[in-house]
């Protein structure tokens, strides 16, 4: 997987005084000039209290490549996500495929709602990755014959698999980028358990590393309140 943070406007002061223009008016702008580590109670307490606009007058654009059946995922997140996505209509696609890591646990276990997943063995590491590169050559191959016979490309993509890498830009700001990570991510002070697809956890993870740096005190707080978006 591969996120960039390509472009952004995200800061904690940024929290403070959208928060303070309710009882300061205009002067809260003075809030841009200060250490906004005088005020980190106050962005607690506007998580703790889950008064959540003021996390919104901020903007991330992250340039992603991940596997199809992750963007198909990602894009269930709506409220306050922008997405421009590569188009397969419009340019030929490259074969570039996701194939599972050593370390990615095979085997499904449980029922619905109780599912857990567990480490396969060599040997179903060894089939998953060898169906996936017949089948990927394949598709391929096809994809290619069509586009040589003269088949529209917009045609042609429909032989193609969800393994398939894409790439697009994704826009957020931090509040919903919160509710993307309490969703998307496991983590150990997370009030509310989730179970997310690894591949799209992996994105989360370093779209959450590189938000972070934007705004710690922000971070910080979201952790100390149980990864909950306000």
């Amino acid at each position: 997987m591969t996120v960039r943070l390509i472009r952004s406007s995200a800061t904690d002061a940024d929290v403070l005084w959208a928060a303070r223009v309710s009882t300061a008016g205009g002067q809260s702008l003075e809030e841009l000039t200060k250490d906004p580590e005088r005020s980190k109670g106050l962005i607690n307490y506007l998580m703790r209290d889950r008064h959540g606009s003021p996390f919104e007058h901020n903007s991330m654009t992250f340039f992603i490549s991940a596997p199809i059946f992750v963007f198909r995922e990602f894009m269930r997140h709506r409220v306050g996500w922008s997405y421009n996505e590569e188009s397969g209509r419009y340019r030929e696609l490259e074969p570039v495929f996701y194939l599972p890591a050593p370390d990615r646990k095979l085997v499904q276990q449980g029922r619905p709602g109780k599912y857990e997943f567990v480490a396969g063995t060599p040997e179903q590491h060894e089939s998953a990755v060898t169906a996936l590169k017949e089948s990927y050559a394949r598709s391929y191959a096809a994809y290619q014959d069509l586009l040589a016979a003269g088949v529209a490309r917009e045609v042609a993509r429909a032989t193609l698999p969800v393994g398939l890498y894409s790439s697009m830009y994704a826009t957020c700001n931090a509040r919903s980028l919160m509710h993307f990570l309490g969703l998307r991510t496991t983590h150990e002070l997370a009030k509310v358990p989730s179970f997310p697809q690894r591949e799209i956890e992996m994105v989360g993870e370093r779209m959450e590393a590189e938000w972070a740096k934007l705004m710690p005190l922000t971070h910080a707080a979201f952790n100390a309140n149980g990864r909950v978006a306000p």
